[in-house]
Order: structure tokens, then C-alpha cells, then sequence
């Protein structure tokens, strides 16, 4: 049997706030652009150079879904981790249209909110404040690097 892995982890700013919505069933949906990015020195130039590449990230997690929407605004910094999947839609006109999205399903991946600073309200945590996110391991414990292989 072969052996695949689908998984994708970004860090990244929110580009814009995200949109909640719900389910036939009633669980949330919450969809955001997040963008990340990188800078390089041209060789030939020297001229400094940067790329942007926008997400579509949608999450089907209730409870990342609730973190999203109280927590997360234009700008957030996040850590996303998540599964890439392309799907094929029909849009108004009728033509057929294609999308890829970091999709969060309700029991794999995970967002945390990766901004430290809090606002003067305190309704942003940081990091080690919420217990919204699934990886329980703080950001802070390094991983063991003795591993008997």
C-alpha cells in the first residue's frame, strides 16, 4: 500500500475579517484570506523584492470557528494547519469555476492565534491564553531532540 500525506501549515496575516456561517445542521463554518509572504535581495539589482501568496482558509472546527470570530480581525498574525483541497463550482453566469482552499475539517487540523500583544479591552489573547486551539502543547516547550533512531 502506498503511503500519502496531505497537510499544510502556514503562518501568516489575516487579509480580511472572517465570515461566519452555518451548516444545514447548525455547525459554524468560518472562511478568511490569510497571506503570507517572503522577501529576497536581487542578485543583479540588489534591489529588495517581496512576494505575496493569498489563502483561502475555511474551517468546519466549532470551536476554531468561535476563536475566529471573537478573536481573529484583519491583521491577526495565525498559525494555520490544515489540509489543501480543490473543488469545482458553478457560479452565477454558469460557467464552471475551480478553488483551493486550507480547509480545517472538524477533527484534523488547527488554528492558533499567534498575536502577542493584547489590546486595551484584554479581548485578544495571546497564545498561551486561549484553550480554543487543539494542539495542547505550548508554543513555548521545545521538542525532545534525543530520538533513539
Amino acid at each position: 500500500m502506498s503511503m500519502s500525506l496531505n497537510r499544510v501549515t502556514l503562518v501568516g496575516n489575516v487579509g480580511r475579517d472572517p465570515e461566519v456561517r452555518f451548516m444545514p445542521d447548525g455547525s459554524k463554518v468560518v472562511s478568511f484570506s490569510l497571506a503570507t509572504g517572503e522577501s529576497w535581495k536581487d542578485k543583479i539589482t540588489g534591489e529588495r523584492k517581496e512576494k505575496t501568496e493569498w489563502h483561502k482558509i475555511v474551517a468546519f472546527n466549532d470551536r476554531l470557528a468561535e476563536l475566529c470570530e471573537k478573536f481573529v480581525k484583519k491583521g491577526s498574525k495565525l498559525y494555520v494547519d490544515g489540509q489543501i483541497q480543490s473543488r469545482k463550482w458553478t457560479d452565477a453566469n454558469g460557467m464552471e469555476r475551480y478553488t483551493t482552499e486550507i480547509v480545517i475539517s472538524r477533527f484534523k487540523g488547527d488554528i492558533l492565534l499567534m498575536d502577542t500583544k493584547r489590546n486595551d479591552q484584554n479581548d485578544i489573547p495571546s497564545i498561551a491564553d486561549t484553550d480554543y486551539h487543539i494542539d495542547e502543547r505550548p508554543a513555548d516547550i521545545p521538542l525532545d531532540d534525543d530520538i533513539p533512531f
